[in-house]
């Protein structure tokens, strides 16, 4: 009999005890009982037990039995066993805990009890995946006869469920016209960011401008899902601030509206770039597209697995969903992958199409079995070839390999690049763009693994940001306005809030305005007196003022205004008068540009000559991980990740010119004298890829949400001119708006 037809059934059982569901993120105790089949496990044969290689659920640990995540495996023989964890297994099953039998060995009928968060000495428990999944699979496969050829077996599998409300979300459209209707949507959410119906709760809605059919409350109840409420009306222009009350105090800020009188262009939030199960990310695409559009409440979004996964029949599916999911006018859905090439050969790129039925070209096939449709195509440059010709649109994506835009770009399909995703923050690969003389815009998804696009979180794993989002201009909410958005750079993206940023230019005289990028071949001229986000002009000597404003999510720390890789001009809402007793210790930066770019962050800080009244973190993404006070009044330990993002501390002083500040970290250290300590910022380099610890002082309390500048540029000539802005936010949130290109 062949030997692929009769050895699994021969390999044995396992079963899990409790069954499930489990709170994602909590503790659980989970009890995997397995039974040695027909040739039971030879001396030195092993079990492996993997679950997804992007899962968080925790490493195990195997002695220490009254701390989390106490692992113990036991055999119903006394056969001596070796256990221990890896991330070795075949993508996307890394994580694996393998067991070998040694000194002795299994016959069938044989157990092996593995506990995962063995409690019977003291251990809390095992601490579960923090993202809500269904069929969470923990796969099993055997060597029985010690050849380290292994046979997989079926398997156990639980869900996980959101746990209580720990926090609310308000979601509005960041653009409205007057007279016309909107909703709001009000999501609940777990410790871990999960979106969850146990809540319950009286919320008033407070809102700093009449809106028509908005309610003075409303009532949440256990087993609902996301609130939403459709027909708001505002009916004059201007700025609204909504609120959501819970017993008397602010549970919730909605982001900016701003209303019209007319608009030709709509604000549409979009996250163009994420996967699901079907490669190595979690979850069925099917419920990635809901989640999407009925959960996180944007308004685009794309699915791009990686192309080494995705068979032929599943790119059929993929097709199938975008065009079930995509209705114009109220939700927009993308065909499209990610082309995943190796770094050294042009790095990843996502590709989207106007129309489902196109080919998937794929970088190579090693996980994808049997024939397929095309052949691989090893580099980028090849890539682009393939694609000329085609309607669809490539961004370049930093993601486990990094997009090498000096090795391989075509500016009429590589439109753009994406500056932030769950992966971190990445300025370089906009400045590399610069370098090459690339006219492209900035965008920002989250390339999401967790089934969440478009409100993803970091929960406990090795992603160090909250996922990006993409603010589109378009005339209507359709792909050919996308498309053409995407085309003209009209679009601005951030680290994952709805901050309103705008950009405008005009000029003294007419200047030339081009329909497209000149480089790539024809392209219509207009005469103008004012340009737009996006928009490639050539202003001879013509000055340019430039009109930035910003309205925030939280209030506004800087807005930024940068000619190319460098700012010239900065402005913040507050003067050196306002500044007090709240410093702020920063710190940010990567490794460097590859797959393991995260820095951690082991610190610690001593007050001397003074005393902290108060502390707070800034980002802090992990709820495990938190700023403890070592010493009360005057010490602080904390561990913290990142990724080309940022992190830090508030501290609350009871003297605000006062004492020596002493940071020590694993990365760079520095010692700042408090009573020097003027406006700007003292900053220590850590090396790396843009690694900084900075310190510098803040308004005590918050301040205006609001940031507008003008900034005039008379352009020298002598190469290309981007100028656009950059907005930091006081809770560690950025956006970038894509350049304004003046060209000679």
């Amino acid at each position: 009999m062949p030997y692929s037809t009769y050895l699994p059934e021969h390999m044995g059982s396992i079963r899990l005890s409790p069954a499930g569901p489990f709170v994602a993120g909590s503790f659980a105790e989970l009890t995997l009982t397995y039974t040695a089949g027909t040739f039971g496990i030879d001396d030195t044969g092993m079990v492996k037990v993997s679950w997804r290689t992007t899962s968080d659920m925790a490493k195990p640990q195997f002695d220490k039995p009254t701390e989390p995540n106490f692992t113990t495996v036991e055999a119903s023989n006394g056969a001596k066993l070796e256990v221990w964890f890896d991330r070795l297994n075949i993508r996307p099953w890394a994580n694996t805990i393998l067991i070998r039998v040694g000194r002795g060995y299994l016959r069938a009928g044989d157990t092996l009890t593995i506990r995962m968060g063995d409690r019977r000495q003291g251990s809390p428990g095992y601490r579960l995946q923090t993202s809500v999944e269904k069929n969470v699979e923990l796969r099993t496969s055997v060597d029985a006869f010690a050849t380290y050829e292994f046979c997989e077996i079926e398997h156990p599998a639980f869900d996980l469920v959101a746990g209580e409300a720990a926090s609310w979300k308000a979601i509005l459209p960041s653009l409205a016209v007057a007279g016309e209707p909107f909703r709001l949507a009000i999501v609940a959410e777990d410790a871990w960011g999960n979106p969850t119906d146990k809540a319950d709760a009286v919320l008033t809605l407070q809102s700093s401008q009449a809106l028509r059919g908005l309610p003075p409350s409303v009532t949440v109840k256990p087993g609902k899902g996301p609130r939403v409420l459709e027909g708001l009306v505002a009916e004059a222009a201007g700025d609204v601030e909504l609120k959501l009350l819970a017993s008397g105090k602010e549970a919730a800020r909605a982001n900016p509206l701003r209303v019209a009188a007319r608009a030709l262009l709509r604000r549409y939030w979009g996250d163009l770039h994420g996967q699901s199960g079907e490669t190595v990310g979690m979850g069925t695409a099917e419920d990635y597209f809901y989640y999407a559009r009925d959960a996180a409440f944007v308004d685009i979004v794309g699915h791009q697995g990686n192309d080494f996964q995705i068979t032929d029949a599943f790119w059929k599916r993929l097709n199938e969903l975008t065009a079930e999911f995509d209705m114009p006018g109220k939700f927009v859905c993308v065909p499209g992958y990610e082309w995943s090439g190796n770094t050294g050969m042009g790095g990843d790129r996502n590709v989207f199409y106007r129309r489902e039925g196109r080919p998937i070209h794929r970088s190579s096939h090693i996980l994808v079995e049997g024939r397929t449709s095309t052949d691989a195509l090893y580099t980028a440059d090849k890539l682009f070839d393939t694609l000329k010709g085609e309607d669809a649109v490539v961004i370049a994506h930093v993601g486990g390999r990094y997009a090498d835009v000096k090795y391989a770009h075509d500016g009429k399909l590589e439109r753009a690049v994406e500056v932030h995703s769950s992966w971190g923050t990445f300025e370089w690969i906009l400045h590399d763009a610069f370098d090459m003389g690339f006219r492209v815009g900035v965008v920002c998804h989250s390339d999401d693994h967790k089934g969440r696009p478009g409100a993803t979180r970091p929960g406990a794993s090795t992603f160090g940001a909250i996922g990006g989002l993409t603010c589109y201009f378009m005339p209507e909410l359709t792909r050919d306005a996308l498309f053409e958005a995407l085309r003209k750079r009209r679009h601005y993206g951030t680290t994952g809030v709805r901050t309103f940023v705008d950009l405008r230019a005009s000029f003294d005289r007419d200047v030339t305005l081009f329909s497209d990028d000149p480089k790539l071949g024809p392209a219509k001229v207009t005469s103008v007196r004012e340009a737009q986000m996006g928009d490639i002009v050539r202003p001879l000597r013509a000055a340019m003022t430039l009109s930035a404003e910003a309205i925030g999510t939280a209030p506004i720390e800087r807005l930024d205004v940068l000619h190319g890789k460098n700012v010239v001009q900065t402005v913040r809402p507050f003067a050196a008068a306002d500044l007090g007793r709240r410093v702020r210790v920063l710190w940010e930066g990567a490794e460097y540009r590859g797959r393991g770019r995260e820095t951690v962050w082991q610190g610690k800080l001593q007050i001397s000559g003074n005393r902290i009244a108060r502390f707070a973190a800034v980002n802090f993404l992990n709820p495990e991980r938190k700023v403890r006070e070592t010493t009360p009044g005057s010490a602080l330990a904390w561990t913290s990740v990142t990724t080309g993002n940022r992190s830090g501390i508030d501290l609350w002083l009871d003297d605000a010119r006062a004492g020596t500040l002493t940071i020590d970290t694993n990365v760079v250290s520095g010692t700042v004298d408090l009573a020097s300590l003027a406006d700007n910022a003292v900053a220590f380099d850590g090396g790396g890829l843009g690694r900084r610890l900075s310190v510098y002082r803040l308004p005590e309390d918050g301040w205006s949400r609001r940031v507008a500048l003008e900034h005039t540029v008379t352009y020298g000539g002598g190469g290309d001119l981007p100028v656009y802005v950059r907005v930091t936010q006081a809770d560690g949130n950025q956006a970038w708006t894509s350049p304004i290109y003046l060209i000679e």
